[in-house]
């Protein structure tokens, strides 16, 4: 399986609750009006996570082979995102506010919700405020991002974790995944680290797959 290039990519000013966010609108080589379209959370603003992010990157591009536009977006005070960060709580508002915006733009379009480490958490938490049909996990900092375990996701679940993540402990977020109510879909990844150097094609991969799985059972 090789990458699918979008059709185009728009540049995009989002309104969001910090002022305007900065965005990508990837479209995929698709004839009919999309059935989904897919938000996608970059890393810790703090140490240089931003949309164009390899791993966001990869997540948009399995979203598109699988149908759906994708929006990338900066968080506040990320390249000409206006604010300034905020624990995870504000980005978690902008999260939402883009989900918002993709709703009115396809409408009718169901929503599907990814994110990479500190976005892994921040797309959890906004996965539990809408309604979402589809929710990735890459590596999620759940230990950096509160997470409410009270108020988590209703929808199809997958996380990709790699089995040599130096930043987020592989072994925590097994054991996590498997106490909750629900467990997740864990996909965990034999010698990936934190990055998925030389294996981005293989989480693209994983995620394209489970995508596609759920579409054959008509979930």
């Amino acid at each position: 399986m090789t990458a699918t290039a979008p059709t185009a990519s728009e540049a995009l000013t989002i309104p969001g609750p910090a002022g305007t966010l900065e965005a990508l609108l990837d479209i995929p080589a698709v004839t009919a009006a999309p059935e989904s379209v897919a938000v996608i959370c970059h890393p810790h603003p703090q140490y240089g996570g931003t949309m164009t992010n390899k791993v966001v990157y990869s997540l948009a591009r399995a979203c598109n082979e699988a149908g759906a536009p994708t929006v990338r977006f900066n968080y506040r005070g990320v390249g000409a995102s206006t604010g300034s960060y905020d624990e995870g709580n504000g980005e978690t508002d902008d999260a939402l506010a883009v989900l918002d915006w993709a709703a009115q733009r396809y409408p009718g379009a169901r929503l599907w919700l990814g994110g990479f480490s500190f976005g892994g958490a921040v797309a959890i938490r906004a996965a539990a405020a809408r309604d979402v049909a589809r929710l990735v996990t890459v590596a999620p900092a759940i230990r950096r991002v509160k997470v409410d375990e009270r108020s988590l996701p209703q929808c199809p679940w997958l996380i990709v974790q790699g089995d040599r993540d130096e930043l987020v402990d592989p072994n925590d977020i097994q054991q996590w995944a498997q106490a909750l109510p629900e467990s997740p879909r864990l996909a965990m990844l034999n010698g990936v680290e934190h990055f998925f150097h030389g294996r981005l094609n293989e989480l693209r991969q994983v995620v394209v797959q489970w995508l596609i799985e759920l579409a054959h059972l008509g979930r």
